[in-house]
């Protein structure tokens, strides 16, 4: 004699799927209709917000050297033999401007990734 039998499996969901759900988001932009003229939109505002908002940081950082320069204790302190505003303008300002211009491409490639995560199927 065996012991007692369990019942059979069954599949517990929630909903009965009816097949898959098509996502014509994709379509919507290929057609130019309104919804993927508004997603392209959205898209070209989130890139446009992006480049606004860094080059508001550069022009600050860089708009503010000059008053920084005019502090006399700044203006003549010198470094290897160079003036300390020199070395800022000289040595200091591309590394920063490709820091910001990588940060861009990160922040920008990330906003097309987003955009095609909600278009795909």
């Amino acid at each position: 004699m065996t012991g007692p039998q369990r019942p059979a499996r069954e599949r517990v969901v929630l909903a009965q799927r009816r097949g898959a759900r098509q996502v014509r988001t994709r379509t919507e932009v290929v057609e130019q209709t309104d919804l993927g003229a508004a997603l392209i939109g959205g898209l070209i505002r989130a890139q446009l917000g992006l480049a606004l908002r860094l080059s508001v940081v550069v022009v600050a950082v860089f708009g503010s050297l000059p008053v920084l320069f005019g502090i006399d204790a700044i203006a003549t302190t010198t470094v290897f033999g160079i003036r300390l505003p020199w070395i800022v303008l000289g040595v200091l300002a591309f590394p920063a401007l490709y820091a910001v211009g990588r940060l861009y491409v990160r922040l920008a490639q990330r906003n097309e990734d987003d955009f095609l995560e909600l278009a795909g199927d």
